[in-house]
């Protein structure tokens, strides 16, 4: 299983690589929201974490280890406008073949909507939804190095409205136990959208992301800091909306080094003890997408996360601000 899906990787990298829209110019942009409280804590991006999660290891195959095998993490995220969004992942190591191998699923579910015809003729309700169902396998090379492939199915039911596509994402990671330092890259949604949500229509690009992220404990010191970098392929990934911004008089910071923070995830993870864990996370690209010109931004980009970390349960809980709002997000292991 494993050969396999490294080699349709290979095939979908080989072509696919060379040049890639980001934003509103893809479709299935859920695949971009975190499954589990400890990525959204996180900040919403981070592959090098350094910690035995299954659910982190959902973002990067090469997370797997040995020390994942017999995992479960489930996730319930109660977003915003009566949004739902559940996810499990569960694990398992195979000795014979030296491979850590997972499954996993992450739904949302956008509630029911009143359908009618052109007339405005009440018909019924129809259900809005988006998955993405996945496996993953990864191995371990000499002594730091890990590698690893994930296949994905992707579903969008919009009521008449439905799409599909399959997708995968190749991973690596080093990690070096002595200095407690651990280095990640990501390849994401390689891939090709299968059925269009309307006939006859050109398929859309998925969201393509290269990623690369560094995490380092530090040794005498109950700290853990981690340092993620996304969307690598291109340089610009601000949205900026010229007529909007001449319209309002907004003079838009686009400047360079705008342009390369907007890449950047910083997240600090704070032990109390061996049982209790803080997290908190700033997401430079987030605080520029929710802020509103000329009005009160508060902590828009700041992620907040607790975990209790028991011998054989661990409760997370994750929330992100959002202007004056705010989600809840819960994930259990097992």
């Amino acid at each position: 299983m494993y050969k396999a899906i490294l080699y349709i990787s290979s095939f979908f990298l080989s072509n696919y690589i060379i040049a890639q829209t980001i934003g509103g110019a893809t479709v299935f942009n859920f695949l971009h929201q975190p499954n589990t409280a400890t990525l959204s804590a996180l900040g919403g991006v981070n592959i090098s974490s350094i910690n035995n999660s299954v659910g982190l290891a959902f973002n990067n195959p090469a997370l797997l280890r040995s020390s994942t095998e017999k995992k479960y993490e489930a996730s319930f995220n109660n977003y915003f406008a009566g949004i739902k969004n559940y996810s499990f992942t569960a694990s398992q190591h195979f000795e014979t073949s030296a491979t850590t191998a997972s499954a996993g699923i992450n739904y949302f579910n956008y509630g029911n909507i009143t359908q009618t015809d052109a007339a405005g003729n009440i018909l019924g309700t129809v259900n809005l939804n988006d998955f993405v169902l996945q496996i993953q396998t990864s191995k371990q090379y000499k002594d730091n190095w890990f590698y690893g492939a994930t296949a994905k199915f992707i579903s969008s039911n919009y009521g008449t409205y439905k799409s599909n596509g399959i997708a995968v994402d190749v991973g690596l990671c080093y990690y070096d136990s002595t200095k407690k330092m651990q280095v990640g890259f990501v390849i994401k949604n390689i891939g090709s959208q299968l059925k269009t949500y309307v006939s006859n229509v050109a398929k859309t690009e998925l969201p393509f992301d290269v990623e690369l992220g560094i995490t380092k404990r530090l040794q005498k010191a109950p700290f853990q800091f981690s340092l993620t970098a996304h969307h690598l392929q291109a340089l610009s990934i601000l949205y900026n909306d010229t007529t909007f911004n001449a319209n309002e008089g907004y003079n838009q910071d686009v400047s360079f080094l705008k342009k390369i923070f907007s890449h950047f995830i910083v997240a600090s993870e704070i032990f109390i003890g061996d049982k209790i864990k803080a997290t908190i996370s700033y997401n430079f690209l987030r605080r520029d997408d929710l802020y509103i010109y000329q009005s009160a931004n508060g902590l828009s980009g700041f992620n907040v996360g607790l975990s209790i970390l028991l011998k054989k349960l661990h409760f997370h809980y994750a929330t992100g601000f959002y202007q004056q709002n705010m989600y809840h997000q819960v994930s259990i292991g097992f």
